[in-house]
């Protein structure tokens, strides 16, 4: 049974999303709804092309609705009607992302990534204090003991091409926390690993979930998916309940 979206820290109500491939439009969310509560851990399924992406995208404030496409709810409160600087401090402070192939920067040092939110968020006008060099020391120590405790300490100073495949995503993930965000948006977090490499992804995040971390995850493995506490499906633009797994 779908959750009702009064009780949802974050919804799409409704959405639809096009995509025009030259002169041909495509309809890639068709009224799509999905609402998730605080704490809850929810996988989202679909085949290739279904949508999965541009769901999470549409969530995290990285795309817009169509036109008179429904509308996504942060704690309630649709966030097409923020712009400029709040629509930022939502994406920077509400929203972590972890992405499939990490996007850490090659120029920058394990810390220096993890870092990153918390330098961006600087920049915002909330931010912005006399303390900004207390800012950024207390930015380091975060992500110091974030890295720590993602078994990264002694690669603080490597860069990404000198880190595995899972100590890349493990370093994402520990930028993606970097703000305590609400929720974590993972879209195919363990799709660049190896099973067992893929296995030790999934128990951080469930640690972290167990500590009250609100996770949406995209994935087309089922075997993933069952490490959520929901899985829903899109199907033909739209989401399908498949119900509670554990």
């Amino acid at each position: 049974m779908a959750e009702p979206i009064d009780c949802a820290v974050l919804a799409a109500v409704g959405v639809r999303k096009t995509y025009s491939f030259g002169a041909v439009p495509v309809e890639v969310l068709r009224g799509a709804d999905l609402a998730v509560k605080p704490g809850e851990w929810v996988a989202v399924l679909g085949s290739s092309g279904s949508g999965k992406s541009t769901l999470l995208h549409l969530m995290g404030g990285l795309d817009r609705p169509d036109v008179n496409g429904g509308e996504i709810r942060f704690r309630g409160s649709p966030i097409a009607v923020t712009h400029g600087h709040r629509l930022d401090t939502y994406r920077n402070r509400d929203i972590g992302f972890v992405y499939q192939f990490y996007h850490l920067l090659p120029e920058l040092n394990v810390l220096e990534n993890a870092m990153l939110p918390a330098m961006v968020g600087n920049w915002l006008p909330r931010a912005f204090s006399g303390a900004r060099g207390l800012r950024r020391a207390e930015a380091r120590q975060s992500s110091i003991a974030l890295l720590e405790s993602f078994g990264l300490g002694h690669r603080m100073h490597h860069r990404p091409a000198q880190l595995s495949g899972g100590e890349r995503q493990r370093v994402a993930i520990a930028r993606a926390l970097a703000n305590a965000p609400t929720v974590l948006l993972a879209d195919e977090p363990t799709g660049n690993l190896d099973v067992k490499t893929g296995a030790g992804i999934l128990d951080l995040l469930s640690e972290r979930h167990a500590r009250g971390l609100t996770i949406v995850m995209v994935t087309h493995d089922p075997a993933v998916a069952q490490r959520a506490d929901r899985m829903v499906k899109l199907t033909d633009g739209r989401v399908e309940a498949e119900g509670v797994v554990r």
